[in-house]
């Protein structure tokens, strides 16, 4: 294809204000009009050729969904035209259920369907704790499917396959939970795809970390992978308070049944959301989260 062809692809890794673009197998490194950043893996986009393997992004697609997370300042985005999120915990290292919990209210906040995976359950002297841990968050009806990366690959391919299968799905969770294992299973190519990105983004070593997505063609049409990098937070200053009181899935029965209209659930009289807390149909746990994300959005600067 020749200079000044525009061509629709999508993104499939970035790096700063590079990213990697995929037309058709056709592999673009491009960059984005001016300073512009808000470009994010998964985006589907149209690019202008500058080269026949370079362009310039003109625009992007409207998106399905856009999972991202924010601190005070600015915001992070994690992923574009998502269907799932698989947060990703381990027997040991042990996991933060902040993270767990600021996760599953982000895909809530961005309409994403959530299933936890339990990874490293061959080690089996945590494991009764680590159920417990997670029991809440099977009480609220996200699924978790347990897999052994290293200990049972095949059944763990087996189990993870089929929900894969035509959803666009990224994996995130803390440093050493197992997510490269898990993809290293899922993308027999992944390591080779890794260093032919890492070459193409002109970021060094294959192990700098950056968000990418491997296409899943055996799956159906559509069946993508995207893995991000460890995190150790995940800010939500973007989202407002309806935002918030809606993204907590165990809120919903009490909403509109409070004594006043614009009740915001912390210490107002009559709330039926503090008195489904007191009663323990709520997760004070859950309600303390609410309470910190309420306060981080009001101090949002940007």
């Amino acid at each position: 294809m020749s200079r000044g062809t525009t061509v629709r692809a999508t993104i499939i890794a970035a790096h700063g204000r590079h990213y990697l673009a995929d037309a058709d197998g056709l592999r673009l490194q491009c960059v984005t009009r001016g300073k512009k950043t808000n470009v994010a893996v998964g985006d589907r986009v149209q690019v202008t050729l500058t080269s026949p393997d370079q362009g310039v992004i003109d625009s992007i697609d409207e998106r399905d969904t856009l999972l991202y997370r924010s601190d005070q300042y600015k915001s992070k985005l994690l992923a574009a035209n998502v269907s799932q999120l698989f947060i990703v915990v381990a027997t040991e290292p042990g996991f933060t259920d902040d993270l767990v919990s600021r996760a599953l209210v982000a895909a809530e906040a961005a309409g994403i369907t959530v299933r936890l995976i339990l990874n490293k359950t061959d080690v089996t002297e945590s494991l009764a704790k680590t159920r417990a841990r997670l029991q809440p968050y099977a009480a609220l009806g996200y699924p978790v499917h347990e897999v052994s990366a290293k200990g049972r690959p095949e059944e763990t391919v087996a189990m993870l396959t089929p929900l894969l299968a035509g959803q666009s799905s990224i994996l995130i969770g803390q440093s050493g939970m197992g997510k490269s294992s898990l993809i290293n299973l899922l993308v027999p190519d992944a390591d080779i795809a890794v260093r032919e990105i890492s070459a193409a983004l002109d970021t060094g070593k294959h192990t700098t970390t950056f968000t990418r997505l491997y296409k899943l063609p055996a799956l159906g049409e559509g069946s993508a992978i995207i893995d991000s990098p460890g995190f150790q937070e995940f800010g939500l200053y973007h989202l407002s308070e309806g935002m918030l009181e809606r993204a907590f899935v165990d809120f919903a029965p009490y909403l509109g049944h409070c004594k006043f209209y614009n009740c915001r659930h912390l210490i107002e009289p009559q709330c039926a959301v503090l008195a489904a807390v007191e009663e323990g149909k709520i997760a004070r746990m859950r309600h303390t989260l609410y309470g910190q994300l309420l306060h981080e959005s009001s101090q949002t600067l940007y």
